[in-house]
């Protein structure tokens, strides 16, 4: 991103930055999924992305608005998701509703290892694009 500086718009900024989301490979997709909390969570496992944690804060709102019932299953549903592919699940919390989201994960379960790395990584790139989105805003 630093190379392709400058950007005459938004949008080229916006590509650039998806360009180089799917240049990347695995290891590099877990290590930005570690900077992630855990849905209904405050803090990502790894220290090196405090700089995001109020930005994750933000944006799952819904999650920690939910029954205590809700809450529970998505902890428990983290986990086994966790065990299953062995990295956080990553969803765009930005205007969802806890419900919303462990329906989701209850769905992604089912993927294939392979296929559900590739889901994850489509998320993290929707979730930069909305934060690429926000710092552009006036």
């Amino acid at each position: 991103m630093m190379a392709a500086r400058p950007f005459a718009s938004d949008a080229e900024v916006l590509a650039a930055a998806d360009r180089a989301w799917w240049a990347l490979g695995r290891e590099d997709w877990l290590e930005a999924f570690a900077g992630h909390p855990r849905i209904g969570e405050r803090e990502g496992a790894d220290p090196r992305h405090v700089a995001t944690r109020e930005w994750s804060r933000q944006e799952q709102v819904g999650a920690r608005a939910a029954d205590p019932g809700v809450r529970a299953a998505l902890a428990e549903g983290n986990l086994e998701y966790e065990r299953r592919f062995g990295h956080v699940f990553l969803t765009r919390a930005t205007g969802r509703f806890a419900d919303e989201m462990l329906a989701e994960l209850r769905r992604r379960l089912g993927n294939d290892p392979a296929a559900e790395l590739r889901e994850a990584a489509g998320e993290q790139a929707e979730i930069t694009r909305l934060r690429l989105e926000r710092l552009a805003a006036p």
